[in-house]
């Protein structure tokens, strides 16, 4: 992982959050030790590992603090290391986080009762390539840039998931936490390009799931199951996906609105109409303001790849749809303006690091509830005291909805009380969930639950989650795999946040 903060924590000091903490003795450690080659257990090391991308997480490292520390950050070779490390732990009581990239934003993989981080990096590379159906076999610990390089070059095939963190996050993270690539409305999220996979359980048991075809009615989908489940259920450790042939045509278009709710109205046209272009991405004033540089209205982002006949047809279709709402044509060349920095993550450590308090919420709901949502969300947000920014973009969206993703950001005064930062946080996510949940909307899209939405789960499951708890009961009755995470109990004790 390319960390946007450096961490100059002092060992000696206590971590932000803490569960419960579990060591090692040097029992647990020798057993380890003798199941997998590679286990560390430096101070410097387990306190790197114990973090992600969670912004909370990088304004304490700014201040030389971590949220958590794991024990030891073991590094199994292959699936096999992966069962035996976890079947130690599970009888010792050991818990156990797995990570490979964390590129994270919500605190999936941080280590709140310490025990051991679960280095899956090793579990890379292309394990098969099917050239009839279209498959491919690989290990969860695949860099996502990787993967896509190895498939056009090799294969002439492409996954078709971009997420902005491809070259930091990995297929076993994005399969954990649903991601979604910039180009999901073409190819579908990670869930709609699974099409089995492989998973050790907590005392070490290695199972398959799903792969057999391309449908089927045996059951209840068991790989949807372990997806999203953020390494609470099992460890993925290797998937099999689907892929396309690399398109051969491609297009590109960008469109003006008198407001963000026109833009939505417009999206929702065309996609009704059966247009799935790979990008249509919608900036509300605010955003095209600051992405494009433009002083008013909202900007529509149209890009396409496929069959050169389903791109005229999408295109085609795109603007019928746009002229009928009275949108005007805006300069084509915003669509490589986006593309120029669309991967760009700079930006988030360079304003943590200058005192800004900032983040992102990717949420979803219908249609028909998204522009009271997003009213109700930015004046929530504008109504913080402190608050500079509360804007959003459409940026993923499918014939019943789409997904918003609000930006916000804040700086305190100069004379503001030290832990300022922090309750601003707390309350800008309180009012963004508040405002979802009463919409009946999805509380995440694609960057999934962790630690920072587990009590917006909770509410927006209701009695469901109990249902959850039952199976993380059953399929880890010791309760060892990554806990604190998507608000289910655990036997270390609550995690110290909010």
């Amino acid at each position: 992982m390319s960390a946007p903060i450096p961490l100059r924590a002092d060992p000696s000091e206590p971590p932000r959050l803490a569960a419960g903490w579990v060591g090692l003795d040097e029992a647990a450690l020798g057993r380890l030790q003798g199941v997998c080659a590679t286990v560390e257990t430096d101070p410097a090391v387990c306190a790197e590992w114990a973090r992600d991308w969670w912004p909370l997480a990088l304004t304490w490292a700014a201040s030389g603090a971590v949220p958590a520390r794991a024990a030891a950050v073991v590094r199994p070779a292959d699936a096999d290391e992966v069962s035996a490390v976890l079947a130690v732990c599970n009888n010792a009581g050991i818990p156990v986080t797995p990570a490979a990239g964390r590129s994270g934003v919500c605190g999936s993989s941080v280590p709140v009762s310490g025990g051991v981080v679960l280095d899956l990096t090793a579990l890379a590379g292309i394990r098969s390539v099917d050239d009839h159906s279209l498959l491919v076999r690989v290990g969860a610990g695949t860099f996502g840039h990787t993967l896509e390089a190895e498939l056009r070059q090799r294969h002439s095939v492409t996954l078709g998931h971009w997420p902005q963190s491809v070259e930091l996050s990995t297929v076993g993270g994005w399969l954990a936490c649903r991601s979604a690539g910039q180009y999901s409305t073409r190819y579908g999220k990670i869930e709609d390009m699974v099409n089995g996979l492989e998973a050790v359980t907590a005392d070490g048991r290695k199972l398959s799931f799903g792969g057999r075809a391309p449908r089927s009615a045996t059951g209840p989908d068991l790989v949807q199951l372990i997806l999203g489940s953020e390494g609470t259920l099992a460890v993925i450790t290797e998937a099999e996906l689907r892929v396309h042939p690399v398109p051969r045509g491609q297009a590109s278009a960008a469109y003006a609105f008198d407001s963000f709710v026109t833009g939505l109205e417009a999206c929702r046209l065309a996609l009704q109409r059966g247009a799935t272009p790979a990008v249509l991405r919608l900036y509300d004033p605010a955003e095209s303001s600051r992405s494009f540089h433009l002083d008013e209205g909202a900007v529509l982002i149209v890009l396409d790849e496929a069959d050169p006949a389903l791109v005229d047809a999408t295109m085609a279709i795109v603007a019928e749809e746009c002229e009928r709402v009275g949108a005007a044509p805006a300069p084509v060349e915003l669509v490589d303006v986006w593309l120029g920095h669309r991967n760009d993550v700079s930006a988030l450590g360079a304003l943590i690091s200058r005192g800004f308090v900032v983040d992102t919420v990717e949420v979803a709901g219908r249609w028909g509830v998204l522009p009271d949502l997003y009213r109700s969300v930015t004046a929530a947000l504008q109504e913080i005291p402190g608050t500079l920014t509360a804007s959003a973009h459409q940026s993923h969206a499918y014939v019943d909805g789409a997904c918003l993703y609000f930006t916000f950001a804040a700086r305190p005064a100069e004379d503001a009380a030290p832990d300022w930062a922090e309750r601003y946080y707390v309350a800008a996510w309180e009012a963004v969930m508040g405002s979802v949940v009463s919409h009946g909307a999805a509380v995440s899209h694609h960057h999934g639950i962790g630690l920072l939405r587990a009590g917006a789960l909770k509410r927006s499951l209701g009695p469901a989650h109990e249902l959850l708890t039952g199976i993380k009961a059953l399929l880890d009755p010791n309760g060892i795999l990554n806990p604190g995470k998507l608000g289910l109990p655990s036997p270390f004790g609550p995690p110290a946040w909010p």
